[in-house]
């Protein structure tokens, strides 16, 4: 019950701090907007988005907030139906590669010795490989990937970093006296990591996941571009490939690029303002005097 008091004090902290800090406002409040309408699409698309129906490239009008595609596709209701996938994928490689990273990581921390040498060894072959070339070879041998295989992909390239980061401050947390207490009362390993050793690491593991979350916004984006994702789907980054191959910036249509793009950077940089607030939680240096 103690643990469970403790990480209660630690969330209610964060959330006291989010409140606060202007930075961490502003993120926070950009994300809840892009999630809702990623939950709800339909409540803000005007038309369907597939729908080859209107005028091809047709200026903004009221009827048209972003004016229309090419292929006649009315732009504002492709901008929202993509919200979903984009911000599915963020959360998703967001909460998969943190759940490797504080496995992987405070495992090897905790039990020591061949499991630390095994891990880090493993964590530091990972960290030195170089990370969007393999994602192209990996992603390249299978063409339109689909939405779980881009998943796996972006975790699987997306934890190391994150495992060294935990492995380091559980290294300076391991020989507390509330963890030595702990394994004296005979408490069992799975116990003392996931009751005793995380909760300290709440900020830490929570600015991981908002790394995690920002890699994958702009490396799904990047591949999705370059064509190595499903063309078909809706997502921000298939409509800057589709503006392109079109050459939308040439062609009077600069908004069926510059809207995916501007949303790309809103929503990257909604993490990047959590993160950087979570950052000052974790390390008092960076906080604002």
């Amino acid at each position: 019950m103690k643990s469970f008091a403790k990480a209660w004090a630690i969330l209610g902290h964060v959330f006291r701090f989010i409140r606060r800090d202007k930075k961490a406002a502003v993120g926070a409040a950009i994300l809840l907007l892009l999630l809702v309408v990623s939950a709800f699409p339909s409540w803000f698309m005007p038309d369907n988005p597939s729908a080859e129906v209107f005028t091809p490239g047709f200026g903004v009008s009221w009827s048209h907030l972003l004016g229309t595609t090419s292929y006649g596709q009315d732009i504002f209701s492709q901008l929202i139906a993509g919200t979903r996938q984009s911000v599915t994928i963020a959360l998703l490689v967001g909460l998969f590669s943190t759940v490797l990273s504080v496995v992987i990581g405070i495992s090897a921390a905790y039990l020591g010795g061949w499991a630390d040498n095994s891990l880090s060894m493993f964590t530091d072959v990972v960290l030195v490989i170089p990370t969007f070339p393999l994602i192209i070879v990996i992603t390249s041998y299978v063409r339109n990937a689909g939405f779980w295989l881009l998943i796996f992909v972006l975790v699987m390239t997306g934890w190391s970093y994150g495992a060294r980061q935990l492995r380091v401050q559980a290294l300076s947390l391991r020989n507390r006296d509330y963890l030595l207490a702990a394994r004296a009362r005979g408490e069992s390993s799975l116990y003392v990591i996931f009751f005793e050793l995380i909760p300290p690491m709440t900020s830490l593991i929570v600015a991981n996941f908002l790394g995690a979350a920002l890699y994958a916004v702009l490396t799904a984006a990047g591949l999705q571009f370059v064509g190595l994702g499903n063309i078909q789907a809706q997502s921000w980054g298939t409509m800057l490939y589709w503006a392109q191959n079109n050459a939308a910036l040439g062609t009077g249509m600069a908004l069926w690029a510059l809207a995916p793009g501007a949303a790309i950077a809103l929503l990257g940089s909604a993490f990047a303002l959590l993160n950087y607030a979570f950052d000052e939680i974790g390390n008092p240096a960076l906080r604002p005097v």
